[in-house]
């Protein structure tokens, strides 16, 4: 499943706009976060990685710059939190995402004209994946006999920040392939995407 899929599988509320009153892209995240609650999060960790959620990773990597970086299975929670926890994380890894973030905020203005229309599109993103990726983290970690809430809260914050970021390739009109469009891809499919370090990127 894609992200650029069709938006008609999240749920009936209504807007507080109505749709054709928004620009194009900012009616796209009003029905981009409609979908979220319907995000299989989580679903897959600890499971083999698949050939097409390798894919995926690898697209990550090299639509970001770092086409060198081996995808590397993180097997269960407690190992998650070694990646998570790690202080050796790749800093340039960050500086890309972050680049790319403000490249996309700057678009997405642009494209929509006005930019506190942008950021309460947004916010409504984060407040949608935020309502459904804690619950969702919490039974994941729970079937492994987890229930370290610090844990819990990094996944969920993990996800969160990845709908957002890909809330933003939709507000800027950007293609599937963009990084985090891959990335969002890999949550879509259940995993948690843990970050690079040193030369390898961690994928639970």
């Amino acid at each position: 499943m894609s992200m650029f899929d069709d938006f008609g599988d999240g749920d009936d509320d209504e807007p507080p706009v109505p749709l054709d009153d928004l620009p194009p892209t900012v009616a796209a995240l009003s029905r981009f976060a409609a979908t979220l609650g319907h995000v299989s999060w989580f679903a897959a960790v600890g499971e083999r990685i698949s050939e097409p959620e390798r894919r995926d990773a690898e697209d990550y990597l090299a639509a970001l710059g770092f086409p060198e970086c081996d995808v590397v299975q993180v097997m269960d929670w407690e190992e998650a939190e070694e990646a998570a926890r790690n202080p050796e994380w790749n800093t340039a890894w960050w500086e890309a995402e972050e680049q790319l973030r403000a490249a996309l905020s700057d678009r997405a203005v642009e494209l929509a004209g006005d930019e506190e229309t942008v950021l309460v599109a947004l916010t409504n993103v984060t407040s949608r994946a935020s309502e459904a990726v804690h619950g969702a983290a919490a039974v994941a970690a729970s079937r492994f006999g987890v229930a370290d809430e610090g844990l819990i809260r990094a996944a969920a914050g993990a996800a969160a920040q990845a709908a957002y970021q890909a809330a933003l390739v939709i507000a800027a009109a950007e293609e599937e392939d963009h990084a985090f469009a891959r990335k969002f891809a890999l949550f879509q499919a259940g995993r948690w995407p843990l970050g690079i370090t040193g030369g390898t990127f961690s994928l639970f």
